[in-house]
């Protein structure tokens, strides 16, 4: 399977993958990782299943350690740090239940290779852009996007397993942390159904109206009304604090829950976010600048020079990433 592969080369994340159930995530919270080497290589191939499979070479190694939840307090503070941070969103790449016309919800499916290929594009669009904070939903297929995409980072990495535990290394470690308040809608009853079948059963207009309605959820799950609930509080209790004090953040999630922070950010109406579509694999940049939240779309390539002129900051980064390398 491609999650065992994926193992091999970045380590397991720990997400708590509590589904809606607030009990539980009262009791264990929030789990968080440090991600020590961003170094490793990236080897693309095709299992006999179809699954993707993605190996690290040897040459680099990931560690993974704990660390804490961001903490939402003293956020007065930390708005004097900086009044400028990036935002990336991401939506994961082609997964195997996308590719099969499938509604996926929230059962856990790997990328194919084609999502595998956009996930590593969609690195090279962002691989100028700073990323001190990197948030995943509990899903593989998330998880596999934000990694995949990092491997293309030109940000310094660590690179001897003798460094691994250096205060260098540390300094340039970021944050992984993945939540269930960021997994796509859940779809109930229909998860695992072909779409097309499903609207031959049941007709196009009910299932356009289980899938693009605002506030009506297909049979046992969720509307997007309900995903936004979850997503958008979890973004402003734990996102935005850490965009306030200077961070740049990026989050790999899914179409929902993405449209959800996206209405946020941009004050869409119910009626508006429905006919948002985001595809698969692709990135969109936002500016986060004396508190409100400024699109920049979607950066084409990592020599764009658009991209970092949109702010002195980004590009002076990008400046700096530029010295490293000569």
């Amino acid at each position: 399977m491609a999650a065992a592969v994926l193992h091999q080369a970045i380590g397991t994340l720990q997400p708590h993958g509590f589904l809606n159930n607030s009990s539980l995530h009262h009791e264990f919270g929030e789990n968080s990782l440090r991600l020590f080497s961003k170094g490793f290589k990236v080897k693309i191939g095709m299992s006999r299943r179809g699954c993707c499979v993605v190996k690290a070479s040897t040459s680099q190694t990931s560690v993974f350690d704990p660390v804490s939840a961001p903490s939402t307090n003293n956020t007065n503070s930390s708005r004097k740090k900086s009044n400028e941070a990036a935002l990336i969103l991401i939506r994961h790449g082609e997964s195997l239940w996308n590719e099969k016309n499938l509604f996926t919800g929230c059962v856990d499916v790997p990328l194919t290779s084609k999502g595998v290929e956009e996930a590593i594009e969609a690195g090279k669009r962002i691989s100028n852009i700073p990323v001190d904070m990197i948030y995943t939903s509990a899903l593989i297929r998330a998880q596999m996007t934000a990694m995949l995409a990092m491997t293309q980072h030109r940000r310094k990495k660590a690179r001897a397993w003798s460094q691994v535990f250096s205060e260098d290394t540390k300094k340039q470690s970021i944050p992984v942390i993945a939540s269930w308040q960021l997994n796509e809608r859940m779809y109930g009853e229909l998860q695992g159904l072909n779409k097309q079948e499903t609207a031959d059963r049941y007709g196009k207009e009910q299932v356009h109206e289980w899938r693009r309605s605002y506030d009506i959820p297909p049979p046992n799950g969720e509307s997007l009304e309900m995903c936004a609930e979850r997503a958008v509080a979890y973004f402003k209790d734990q996102i935005e604090p850490q965009l306030l004090s200077g961070k740049n953040v990026m989050i790999a999630a899914h179409g929902n829950s993405l449209r959800s922070i996206i209405m946020y950010l941009d004050k869409l109406t119910s009626q508006e976010v429905i006919s948002l579509e985001l595809s698969t694999g692709i990135p969109m940049l936002y500016i986060f600048k004396e508190g409100r939240f400024i699109r920049r779309g979607s950066p084409m390539a990592p020599t764009e020079a658009g991209v970092y002129a949109y702010t002195r900051r980004l590009a002076q980064y990008r400046q700096k990433l530029d010295d490293m390398l000569h």
